[in-house]
């Protein structure tokens, strides 16, 4: 299993990626609430997210539009609020990129450096892809990198509605997080998908810090 590192910028050497962000879904969890808009440390949290995939050569968000993101190509999935798989599939048809960053919208703690250990950890393993792990040992199959090609063809044919069926099969490399510093705290895999989780990573992150 391949350690991440918590911090730095930039992707791995090698061929370029684009990035696909999945904002939309309804977030009963939420009681229904535009989630990717909700702020966490002064900004929204698909603005985070976004901010960790900042030198993927296109920005893909599949959900509304967003202001703060005037640069990213939008699109939705059909119906809106579909799921994981329909959503990948919209923003799958954007990419062109030989590599794509598969990222929910809602992990506030994502940095570059973790997107680019995943593209490091997915070449050296010569793997199809990589995906983050959590405290737990289990795979965040939205917290991920690919290999283009070899995820168009996992999707033809593929009637499931599950992301972990799609993925797993594929046998990705199984990136962790270091043991300390930051990462105990503010986990790159750590997601607000109750109001109790957006609560803590407030806390984590306070209003006006960066």
């Amino acid at each position: 299993m391949t350690q991440a590192g918590g911090s730095g910028a930039g992707t791995a050497s090698g061929e370029g990626f684009d990035a696909v962000v999945l904002a939309g879904g309804r977030a009963r969890r939420m009681d229904g609430a535009d989630k990717p808009g909700l702020t966490v440390g002064g900004r929204t949290l698909v603005e985070r997210v976004a901010e960790a995939v900042r030198d993927a050569r296109r920005l893909i968000v599949v959900g509304p539009p967003r202001a703060q993101l005037p640069h990213a190509i939008v699109v939705r999935e059909d119906p809106p609020g579909a799921g994981p798989v329909p959503a990948l599939r919209a923003g799958l048809a954007e990419v062109r990129a030989p590599w794509l960053a598969l990222l929910a919208a809602d992990m506030p703690f994502l940095l570059p450096g973790h997107v680019a250990a995943l593209l490091a950890a997915a070449r050296a393993a010569a793997a199809p892809g990589a995906v983050l792990v959590d405290a737990d040992g289990r795979e965040q199959w939205l917290a991920g990198c690919w290999r283009t090609a070899g995820l168009r063809a996992a999707l033809t044919g593929y009637r499931g509605a599950s992301l972990r069926g799609l993925l797993g099969p594929l046998a990705p490399a199984r990136v962790s997080l270091g043991p300390g510093g930051a990462e105990r705290e503010r986990p790159a895999w750590y997601d607000c998908d109750t109001p109790g989780a957006l609560a803590h990573a407030r806390r984590l992150l306070t209003e006006g810090e960066g």
